[in-house]
């Protein structure tokens, strides 16, 4: 049966006040695990650059006689120069004068509010640029934006890949910055003995790995087929049923397992948060720009880049089907 000519319904309607609350709610994920796990520090130009040491190898000769009057000199530890662009994000708003006077549903059309609404934006832009992407640095050019590189572009070292994957590579032999980013490789399936795998490389170079970041499926995968995996509680006394696993036990030490919306899905990192930082040359500021005619405008912007301090302490299981 059809509807009759000109019967008014809801659709022909914008003038209905949708059946929201007062108070805006916003269900926008906006947690950004990777920035909040590492570090902030301060980049002083546009070109970043640190120093990555490693120790001497174990010397399993060094004896020397009791007495000895002309001990010879060892190699000095020297660093390598490492480094990465900073690069420019923002976010501008323009407001009408009379969407900032009018009473509105949650007062969404305000400046204020947009301006709190970009800044979250702006967090999850940088979050999913500086771990979610697979990225090298670039210098840019008059006319082309510079870039950071990603984490992925960074690790070399403790890397297990699927078929075909290859580590980034260094603008220099040993030092420099990544210029090109990672191969990703034929997919498959997750393994306990892979990530273990992983975790263990990470220690044998050195590092206290102590967080893992993962995407959803990632996530599932570890909850529901690592050892261990079966049905358990979480207190016997209360009897509330849990089939996570936050907390991984490994030979190497406890390491927190963190779901993020921002990793890409075949990419489960295995991080020492105290050896990364974001680098800030421009921390993040409020300007306004010009006005044209009835309406204002603000921008949002910073200006940064990730720092690695030692990409031997982190590592990553590359190229993971989490169906599989």
């Amino acid at each position: 049966m059809g509807v009759s000519t000109n019967t008014g319904e809801t659709y022909d309607h914008t003038t209905i006040r949708e059946d929201i609350h007062e108070a805006l709610i916003s269900i926008t994920p906006t947690e950004t695990p990777l920035m909040a796990a590492i570090g902030s520090g301060k980049a002083d130009s546009t070109y970043t650059e640190w120093v990555e040491v490693d120790l001497a190898s174990v010397d399993t000769s060094n004896r020397v006689i009791e007495g000895e009057s002309a001990p010879g000199n060892d190699a000095p530890t020297a660093g390598v120069r490492r480094s990465n662009y900073t690069q420019i994000s923002d976010k501008v708003v323009e407001v009408s004068h009379t969407a900032d006077a009018v009473n509105g549903v949650g007062d969404a059309q305000t400046t204020a509010k947009q301006m709190y609404f970009k800044m979250k934006e702006l967090k999850r832009d940088m979050e999913q640029m500086l771990g979610g992407v697979n990225v090298a640095a670039s210098a840019g050019a008059s006319g082309t934006a510079r870039q950071s590189a990603s984490l992925s572009a960074f690790l070399t070292t403790n890397t297990d890949r699927g078929s075909g994957g290859a580590d980034g590579t260094l603008s220099g032999t040993t030092a420099g910055y990544p210029n090109a980013a990672a191969t990703d490789g034929t997919l498959r399936a997750l393994t306990e003995t892979i990530f273990n795998d992983v975790i263990a490389a990470c220690w044998d170079a050195g590092a206290e790995p102590s967080l893992v970041l993962c995407g959803s499926g990632a996530k599932q995968k570890i909850s529901s087929t690592f050892t261990g995996s079966a049905t358990r509680y979480k207190d016997i006394q209360d009897k509330t049923l849990s089939r996570a696993i936050d907390i991984y036990v490994s030979d190497f030490g406890e390491l927190t397992i963190a779901p993020s919306r921002f990793v890409r899905s075949r990419d489960i990192f295995v991080l020492d948060p105290s050896m990364a930082q974001v680098k800030w040359l421009q921390k993040t500021k409020q300007k306004d720009l010009a006005e044209t005619g009835h309406s204002k405008r603000k921008m949002l912007y910073g200006e940064y880049t990730l720092c690695v301090d030692s990409e031997k302490a982190h590592g990553v299981v590359a190229d993971v089907n989490p169906a599989l």
